[in-house]
């Protein structure tokens, strides 16, 4: 099923006023959003995600199976997209704990943050549904892709980014004039007639650079279990809606996650194989799909839970030293393993 104009038109608007309650009226400037208000608004972007869900269960589809099938479409890309932005919150955690961005203005790069991640997102689905509405063999490549992506975020897990010789933020600091210290909450400030940025800014461009990196991978993944561009965005978006909050909510705790990297590793690299597996699967007339959606919500729900769970159990007897240094691991665009040689500065 196609989702009608007005479909879209209604969904964006809605996501419009949630931007503006949640990024603007419900948020005081120059606060750190304290954990217990951050949970509450993480729960009810949930809570708006599995309504949504109900919704399209109701009325998104000609009969009941296809209404109910697009349902469960929705529901395993949301919590694939979900699991991917926990991630995305881990990169979050270590480049704001690296750079040492104050508490009371976090709030406003992850605003930009995410503006630019709905905007680069809905880019990337439209684009990427017409190639394969053009190019069916170009699931092969978005499989092969995936699998890839887990494989190096595998390989990345135990490895400490060189954030101070990240390729992007040494070419910017090599072209522009950058302030020594942030200047409250500003992008950019003026001094003596020159304008500066300031390190709040090149800390958003890296936040948006490794947001872009993580729909590259997200994308494809909910390609694998749905074409359909509306469900693509709306459980992208859900998905995104509630990052801000999650952050605020977890970033106390998220360093007891070690093993949820393993878990989302292996989720890229099955939603992969069943990408190519599919595509093989209906090339060959041996039917419609080669893994049941059910079946792929079971593995990514296992595979999520389990790695969770198994995470907090193996955390719980660590030093607070030894839980910390967790989050110092994983992978960051164009950032070096730490103790790699550094890129050579060009003029």
């Amino acid at each position: 099923m196609t989702a009608p104009l007005w479909f879209w038109i209604a969904f964006n608007a809605a996501v419009l006023l949630l931007l503006v309650l949640d990024l603007g009226l419900l948020t005081k400037r120059n606060r750190a959003i304290p954990v217990r208000e951050a949970l509450l608004r993480s729960a009810a972007f949930m809570a708006l995600g599995l309504l949504f869900c109900l919704g399209i269960w109701q009325y998104y589809g000609a009969t009941p199976e296809e209404r109910a099938e697009n349902a469960l479409e929705f529901l395993t890309g949301f919590l694939i997209e979900w699991s991917l932005s926990v991630d995305n919150i881990f990169v979050v955690v270590l480049v704001f704990s690296h750079f040492q961005v104050p508490a009371a203005v976090q709030h406003r790069v992850l605003f930009w943050g995410i503006l630019g991640a709905l905007v680069m997102r809905l880019t990337l689905i439209l684009v990427g549904a017409a190639l394969i509405q053009s190019f069916q063999w170009i699931m092969i490549l978005f499989g092969l892709f995936l699998i890839f992506s887990g494989w190096k975020m595998l390989k990345a897990v135990d490895q400490e980014p060189d954030l101070e010789n990240n390729r992007i933020l040494v070419w910017m600091k090599s072209r522009y004039r950058v302030t020594e210290t942030y200047v409250e909450d500003r992008f950019f400030v003026t001094r003596d007639g020159v304008r500066y940025m300031t390190p709040l800014f090149l800390v958003l461009v890296l936040i948006e650079l490794t947001d872009l990196v993580f729909a590259l991978d997200s994308i494809p993944a909910i390609f694998a279990i749905t074409t359909d561009p509306f469900i693509v965005y709306t459980a992208n978006v859900f998905a995104i809606l509630g990052l801000r909050a999650m952050y605020f909510a977890l970033a106390g705790v998220i360093h007891r996650f070690h093993y949820l990297k393993y878990g989302l590793s292996l989720v890229l690299m099955v939603v992969g194989a069943k990408m190519i597996g599919n595509f093989v699967w209906k090339a060959n007339g041996w039917g419609e799909k080669f893994m049941p959606v059910e079946l792929a919500l079971a593995i990514t729900a296992i595979l999520i839970g389990g790695s969770i769970i198994l995470s907090l159990l193996k955390t719980r007897g660590e030093t607070p030293a030894e839980q910390t240094a967790h989050f110092r691991q994983g992978w960051v665009p164009l950032s070096g393993a730490r103790g790699e040689a550094a890129p050579e500065k060009r003029d």
